[in-house]
């Protein structure tokens, strides 16, 4: 499918990325590649690991060995790895240099994937970046997720389950600063960036309890929507981005304020409801517990 705006092209091919034969005849079209493939609800990891390991890992070296196969032709290989790869901060705010220590499949899953890609900067010198964005949020996102299963429950007036005690805090980064770091890094000499990692995040973090209240303030929601429910497994208490490696070499800052990024998520939400109405069967997934109790997350 080819879709044709101004001067800008777009070819959408539908594929599996663990398929060599799909990546050979997608590379043989790119100089660079911006690898965004992967699994990524928390959630389902639990419920289910082996896909996350499956497109996470497998996918990962499928198309690292596929770019390592055109290296003469690949000028720069971004991989987009998560914050989750560090677990709950053992220094606040984390670096770079943070001890990697995932607490769940899906962040074992990318963190595997994380240092592979280091190993072919390493062993195949192929032109890698490695980025960890922290929890992104705005217009599209998924209804698993966090701030769109907020913001969704909010407009229908259902409610909003905050997950223990609700003190969990993150570094939350409105979309549209994430692929401002990302261009940034393509646009950055390849000597500054090679095998480097870069997080991608406000330096800011909020709990989830005043998340979920200053979502209800946007929508009018009643507070009593909010409703505290059991902790959830793997959760993370402190999550928070240090920046300066991000802003001294790309001159990268986050530039949307929390509240200013909620206020354009719920604006999108509210103005698209026939797009998530109808998936609104997507925001919780069921996991077994270890005495076989079924929780949906």
């Amino acid at each position: 499918m080819r879709a044709t705006g101004g001067s800008e092209s777009v070819r959408f091919v539908h594929g599996n990325v663990r398929s060599p034969q799909i990546l050979q005849s997608v590379l043989a079209e790119c100089d660079t590649v911006v690898h965004f493939a992967a699994e990524t609800h928390v959630p389902r990891s639990i419920s289910d690991s082996l896909i996350f390991f499956e497109t996470d890992v497998l996918g990962t070296q499928t198309l690292a060995a596929q770019a390592v196969a055109r290296l003469q032709h690949i000028e720069r290989f971004v991989h987009v790895s998560s914050s989750e790869v560090y677990g709950t901060a053992v220094v606040d705010p984390m670096p770079e240099s943070h001890p990697l220590d995932p607490c769940t499949p899906y962040a074992a899953a990318k963190c595997a994937a994380d240092r592979l890609v280091h190993s072919f900067v390493t062993t195949y010198e192929l032109p890698a970046v490695i980025v960890r964005p922290f929890n992104n949020y705005g217009p599209g996102q998924h209804l698993e997720k966090v701030v769109p299963r907020f913001v969704t429950g909010a407009l229908r007036g259902d409610a909003l389950a905050v997950h223990g005690d609700g003190r969990a805090a993150r570094d939350w980064i409105f979309v549209d600063d994430t692929c401002d770091a990302i261009e940034r890094i393509l646009a950055a000499p390849l000597e500054t960036v090679r095998g480097e990692v870069f997080n991608i995040g406000t330096g800011d973090a909020t709990d989830i309890r005043t998340l979920a209240d200053e979502i209800v303030r946007i929508t009018g929601a009643s507070p009593r929507l909010i409703e505290q429910v059991a902790a959830r497994p793997g959760q993370l208490q402190r999550h928070c981005a240090d920046t300066r490696k991000a802003a001294k070499t790309l001159g990268f800052e986050a530039r949307t304020s929390l509240a200013d990024g909620l206020a354009a998520t719920v604006a999108w939400y509210d103005a698209n409801r026939d797009w998530w109405e109808r998936q609104l069967w997507m925001r919780s997934v069921p996991v077994v517990g270890a005495d076989g109790t079924i929780t949906y997350w």
